[in-house]
């Protein structure tokens, strides 16, 4: 059985992985998960409870009750529950009960014709023979600017220096936990979108995809 492309792609926190990969997908015609809303969606669950995201008890029992309506929720991109899915997604019990769910959608997509996966350790454990590879990342002060309007849209009254602050700690802690750390898989290619728009950063990912594609 011929294997279907996979494309993996991993960054830290507002690099603008998330809208790249819907826009690969929609342009490819692929299946495309947002592995970060599954984390999102445990945190989310441990909040709504009134316990501690970084109490691996906590999360545990937030997983295995996980409802995937959440994942349509509009509170999972609110700063709070960013902070939460950051704390759940270091404890080994909470990946190794997603782990399953992510390799079974990249190998079995919806449509069958491929899969875009985002998220911190796409390319590195959930899918580390995936097709292309992408690491995207941008400056932390570009990604706080692009979080702070995000956030200011939706009514928020952040700051963009606390936005700044929230993003630092979190590349802090996803980068240095010792459950599968965020970092670069060494066959990804690196797209760093500080001085690039969307548009311009769509057409240079599709651009490496369509060439991994054909290789």
């Amino acid at each position: 059985m011929t294997r279907l492309p996979v494309i993996a792609i991993d960054g830290p926190a507002a690099s603008g992985k998330g809208t790249l990969a819907r826009r690969i997908a929609q342009a490819l015609g692929f299946a495309h998960l947002d592995t970060g809303r599954l984390y999102r969606a445990v945190g989310l669950t441990v909040l709504k409870r009134g316990e501690d995201p970084a109490d691996p008890a906590a999360a545990q029992r937030a997983v295995e009750a996980l409802d995937l309506s959440l994942l349509e929720d509009p509170e999972l991109r609110t700063d709070r529950t960013g902070g939460a899915a950051s704390k759940v997604a270091a404890i080994q019990a909470v990946r190794d009960a997603l782990l399953d769910f992510q390799r079974n959608f990249a190998a079995h997509p919806p449509g069958g014709k491929g899969a875009v996966l985002d998220g911190r350790d796409i390319g590195t454990v959930i899918c580390p023979d995936a097709t292309v590879k992408l690491f995207v990342t941008a400056a932390p002060e570009t990604r706080a600017e692009r979080r702070y309007l995000e956030l200011k849209n939706q009514g928020s009254a952040r700051t963009e220096e606390q936005v700044l602050r929230d993003i630092q700690t979190r590349d802090a802690r996803d980068s240095g936990r010792t459950v599968a750390p965020l970092r670069q898989a060494r066959d990804a290619t690196l797209l760093d979108t500080t001085h690039l728009d969307i548009e311009a950063a769509v057409a240079r990912a599709l651009e490496i995809v369509r060439a991994g594609l054909r290789t």
